[in-house]
């Protein structure tokens, strides 16, 4: 695995920057999912309280992202994970993933949950490796050909 000198903060999904990487992450999901199982989030529906948007940057450039999203009964969701094609393989993921970790048992967050589809290898290995566990459809995803669903309790160990 390659290394990197990243700087990872939370972000507003507004700047150019990321609307662009928002942008490109919808085209990638667009080109690997049917519609009906693509649950994309545009930079709009990323503001607010209930979504906090994980950045890293390397060298100033926008290299990987992830949000968490709250919803109520103690569950967060993770969304929007995407590693721009030059920046994988750095684990800026795995660093966006425990900063959402660690800010989702800080607010008192009892699991996450995640809903990603089933041919996103990469995702499903992030997901894995870091104690998801797979489950039925959350929330209110449908049951899916298409989508895998992932989850993990945040009580201490």
């Amino acid at each position: 695995m390659k290394t990197a000198s990243a700087k990872i903060a939370v972000e507003s999904p507004l700047t150019d920057d990321m609307r662009a990487m928002i942008d490109e992450l919808n085209a990638v999901l667009r080109s690997l999912t049917p519609e009906e199982a693509n649950y994309s989030m545009t930079a709009e529906e990323m503001v607010g309280p209930e979504t906090t948007l994980i950045v890293a940057r390397v060298d100033g450039k926008a290299a990987a992202c992830g949000a968490f999203h709250r919803h109520e009964d103690g569950i967060g969701e993770l969304k929007r994970f995407y590693a721009r094609p030059d920046f994988r393989g750095m684990g800026l993921a795995r660093r966006i993933l425990d900063q959402i970790t660690a800010l989702a048992r800080e607010e008192g967050f009892r699991s996450l949950v995640l809903e990603t589809g089933h041919n996103y290898e990469a995702a499903r290995k992030l997901y894995e490796t870091a104690g998801f566990k797979e489950c039925g459809p959350i929330l209110d995803y449908p049951e899916s050909p298409y989508s895998v669903f992932y989850s993990r309790p945040l009580s201490a160990a």
